[in-house]
Order: C-alpha cells, then structure tokens, then sequence
C-alpha cells in the first residue's frame, strides 16, 4: 500500500507515535528531501532501515511508475519536509496513480499548517477554501484576488515574508480596506504569532516579521439581491455593447447569481 505519512510542520513534539513506528518499520519511504527525513529520524531518535527514494516536484513523473509498482508488493511510506503530503507539496500523481491501480492508500494524519491557522484566525471556520502558495506576481496576485471577489467561504494562502506585505497591499485593493483577516507565522515554533486584524492594519504589522506566513481572510458578506435588478444590469451591459452571455456571466459573478437563470430571463425580456 501507499501511505501518506504526516510530518511536524516546526514543533519536533508534534511527531505522532504512530509516525514513530511507520518510518522505524518502513522498507521504502519516497521523501521531499531525504535528507531533511534523516534530521528528523535523527531527532525522533529513530535509525531508519528504509530505502529512500528522493520524490519531489521535478522528478514525481518520471518516479511514477517505479514507485506504484514498489508499493504492489511493499508498503510505501510519502512524507513531505513538513506536514501532510500532497497539500501544496508532492504526491498527488502518485496518489492517483496508485488509486488507478488498485493499490490502498492510507493516511497517517498530522500538523497542519492551513488547519492550523484557521482555527486561531478569529475568522469563520465553517466553510472555507484554501489556495496555496499566492503568485510571485503582483499582477498574477491581483487577478487571483479578483476571481475570489465573490467568495464568500474564508479563504486560507500560504506566502513568503519576503512578499507578505505587497501580498496584503494587493488583496486590500481588491476586497476593500475594511476585510478583516489574519497573518499566522511560525506556527508551532518557539516565536509562534497570529495577529488579527483589517488588511491594511496587517500591513502595517507585517513590514518586520520573519518566518513562513499563512494569510487567513474572511469572505465576502452574502449578497441580497433581486433578480429583476440584476437583470436590468445585464439589459444595461447589453445595450454598451455587451454580449449578452459575456453580460450574464459578468453580472452573475458579481452578485454571485445563477448566470443561466439570468440569461433565460434577459432573454424574456429582451
């Protein structure tokens, strides 16, 4: 079987001894970095037998097939440098080759580090969506940002502190200086910090902090509106030139309304 196993993702502590046991026992563990794997087995006191098997993201393609055939006749232990695998990090080929296989997976849960900062967020926990890593770009940011302008589930990224305070100024831009959110760093670890806050109040915090960052942001208050209205903004669009569809899908999005419902009434209307 494949086993997807959990690392600390900064507290040593936080290493399950149900880790303990899967990497003393393993046979292969395909890992990020073998040689972070080593320092943590050298920390939990464990001498590993295992063979390792380097697995990261420029080489998971061509280790595909290798690794599924090992873990037919094997257990096959992933771990990523930190926290579960897969989430932002390598391994879902992997896991959906061997699913396409027929081969078990199995989990070995752990830290997380977008659970994580949700819970200490302050924000809705409820329903939320996590985006990864945010663009390097400012203008790649901008256009994410846009996209999630209608989002109404909390909203979890992960960024650098290096970008951390132009990623802030980006997202006040777009959802208004007034969404409240928060910025986790080093979670886990001796300096651990989690300020709360409006965008702008987090930039302001953000301009000498260190560490990994996870941004956390509440989502858009639910819209209440009335079809009738939205639809004479469609009619409106149509009539600058807008074509109707491009108007619907454009209205639609704003407002977070059914775009076909809006085109079978504009229709009507028309």
């Amino acid at each position: 079987m494949l086993i997807l196993a959990a690392t600390p993702i900064g507290n040593i502590g936080d290493a399950s001894e149900r880790l303990k046991i899967t990497l003393a026992s393993a046979k292969v563990i395909a890992a990020e970095d073998t040689r972070t794997l080593l320092k943590l087995a050298n920390h939990l006191g464990i001498k590993l037998a295992a063979e390792l098997i380097s697995l990261h993201e420029h080489n998971e393609l061509q280790k595909l097939d290798r690794l599924v055939e090992i873990a037919k006749t094997a257990d096959l232990v992933l771990v990523s440098d930190a926290g579960m695998p897969t989430i932002s990090d390598p391994g879902f080929a992997l896991v959906r080759a061997c699913a396409e296989a027929g081969v078990e997976v199995q989990v070995v849960p752990g830290p997380s580090a977008v659970i994580s900062a949700l819970a200490v967020s302050g924000l809705s926990t409820d329903r939320f969506c996590f985006e990864g890593f945010l663009p390097r770009k400012s203008g790649e940011r901008t256009r994410l940002f846009q996209s999630l302008i209608s989002e109404t589930r909390t909203m979890v990224f992960f960024e650098s502190p290096h970008r951390i305070v132009d990623s802030l100024d980006d997202a006040a831009k777009v959802f208004g200086p007034n969404r409240k959110a928060s910025v986790s760093r080093e979670l886990t670890k001796k300096f651990e910090e989690t300020k709360r806050g409006t965008l702008p109040e987090l930039k302001d915090w953000a301009k000498d902090q260190k560490g990994e960052m996870v941004l956390v942001i509440s989502g858009a208050e639910p819209v209440v509106f009335n079809l009738e209205d939205l639809v004479a903004k469609v009619i409106a669009l149509k009539s600058e030139g807008t074509g109707l569809k491009q108007a619907c899908s454009s209205v639609a999005k704003q407002y977070g309304a059914s775009s076909s419902e809006l085109y079978a009434l504009a229709l009507k209307r028309d």
